[in-house]
């Protein structure tokens, strides 16, 4: 068989113990080698990007590959701006061409382009944390809800939700975080905040969602800056909690599958 059209395609090669592979091929255009993640983030933001955000590389167990798109701000990312969505696509190529397996995003509005990057590249594309919307929903019961905190709730269009691969918003309960007084610095770029506020304000607006809708199964956290306090509203209100860090664990885990090992 030959297997000449895979030289130059993304690698899925494995070393391990027993390994056999002897003649090892490289992407062509790849140098920097052993991570499967890429992850597109803003240009030109300004706030503390701290342990469990998203662009924070402490955050992993496994190395990413980060890459800025050029003049993409915050504001026009949480509008959605079109003007966006060549720059967005152009980063998202280089990651391809760089060795990346798949491709995520360090901000919930990028679902603004899901569909466009998916069909713009050759590898899958998971570019917000709402993509897991119908995947929770799937495991709740009839009749229950998923509470979602945002960063900022006029975001959450139509196009958002169409690009994202979400038909139906009726079982989506929203709070908003763009209002309260600390943790608005993120969208604001004042360039610091107290964390133990946001903390705070993260928390309280998942409990008061939960106590103003009891029928609420899971929390998703939309923003990529609220996964540092996904352990604390999980302890709050006692449910399930989903962020972008569960959606780029499995993503991750998806495209670096190991042999296993052990007695049977």
């Amino acid at each position: 068989m030959n297997n000449n059209k895979y030289d130059h395609a993304i690698s899925y090669d494995y070393l391990g113990p027993n390994s056999q592979t002897r003649i090892i091929k490289q992407k062509r255009g790849q140098y920097v080698t052993g991570y499967s993640v890429g992850v597109l983030y803003l240009d030109a933001c300004w706030y503390p990007v701290i342990p469990g955000n998203v662009a924070n590389l402490e955050t992993y167990n496994f190395p990413v590959r980060l890459k800025v798109v050029p003049d993409c701000r915050t504001t026009e990312l949480l509008s959605g701006d079109p003007t966006l969505v060549n720059s967005i696509i152009q980063a998202a190529k280089e990651l391809e061409a760089e060795g990346a397996r798949a491709i995520c995003a360090a901000c919930g509005f990028f679902g603004n382009f899901q569909d466009k990057v998916a069909e713009a590249v050759s590898i899958p594309v998971y570019m917000s944390s709402m993509i897991q919307v119908p995947w929770i929903k799937t495991g709740l019961k009839l009749g229950q809800k998923i509470g979602v905190l945002t960063a900022f709730a006029n975001g959450l269009t139509e196009n958002l939700y169409n690009s994202c691969g979400i038909t139906d918003q009726s079982n989506l309960v929203i709070a908003d975080l763009s209002g309260e007084p600390e943790f608005s610095a993120i969208i604001e770029d004042r360039g610091s905040f107290d964390n133990e506020i946001v903390r705070q304000e993260v928390v309280g607006a998942a409990v008061r969602l939960v106590e103003e809708n009891p029928d609420v199964g899971a929390i998703l956290l939309e923003c990529s800056d609220m996964p540092p306090y996904a352990a604390d509203v999980q302890r709050a209100v006692k449910l399930p909690v989903f962020d972008f860090i569960t959606l780029i664990n499995w993503v991750h885990q998806a495209t670096t599958q190991k042999p296993y090992y052990g007695s049977y």
